[in-house]
């Protein structure tokens, strides 16, 4: 009687151990900001819950009707493997799309030629009066590039102070980890309970 109540226990604790690894591994991902390139909108020390399922390949159109799968939009905000580094995951924004015509003109974003409205990014500083891309700097103008088949051109909130597809390039649709949902967690010299189960947007 003994041996089989230690054999149930043992069999519960295998099956929690092997659905913790299932929703690890494919469904959910904790992420925590390390850097200011999403602020305001994301602080340092921001613990984020990362959905992996939501941009998962789908074989059939069934699977897409019964699953909460859909594609990269543009204003999503993913972790994805960093294409220089793809050990280290990043967080950053997803701006243009594939076979978009993206350009940064005196720090107004354009696609396709026509000013993107942006109400999350921030800058530091106003935009400069030089002309176009004489000053070299990638804060204040970038392009013209069109974004590549199955690639995405990413930045960061904080636009002058971000390392994103300005410096680094595009991103591979098949980096992408997942979305940013909520912040469970918030910590900077305190506990900031005010951020608390806040919804990534």
């Amino acid at each position: 009687m003994k041996k089989s109540v230690v054999r149930e226990y043992a069999e519960s604790l295998i099956i929690a151990v092997v659905l913790a690894l299932f929703v690890r591994t494919f469904v959910f991902q904790a992420f925590k900001i390390p850097t200011g390139s999403m602020e305001p909108n994301l602080l340092i020390g921001d613990h984020l819950i990362v959905n992996k399922m939501i941009f998962a390949p789908s074989a059939t159109g069934v699977e897409r009707l019964v699953l909460p799968i859909r594609d990269v939009r543009r204003g999503d905000i993913v972790v994805f493997k960093y294409p220089q580094a793809p050990e280290r995951d990043f967080i950053k924004r997803v701006i243009g799309l594939p076979g978009e015509r993206l350009e940064l003109r005196r720090k107004v974003l354009y696609i396709n030629d026509q000013p993107l409205e942006e109400s999350w990014a921030y800058y530091a500083s106003p935009a400069s009066m030089e002309s176009v891309g004489a000053s070299g700097d990638l804060r204040e103008f970038y392009g013209p590039v069109t974004v590549p088949a199955g690639q995405f051109f990413m930045m960061g909130d904080n636009r002058d102070n971000s390392e994103d597809s300005r410096y680094w390039g595009f991103l591979p649709a098949t980096y992408v980890k997942g979305r940013a949902l909520f912040i469970y967690f918030s910590f900077d010299a305190g506990l900031r309970w005010e951020r608390l189960l806040n919804t990534v947007r």
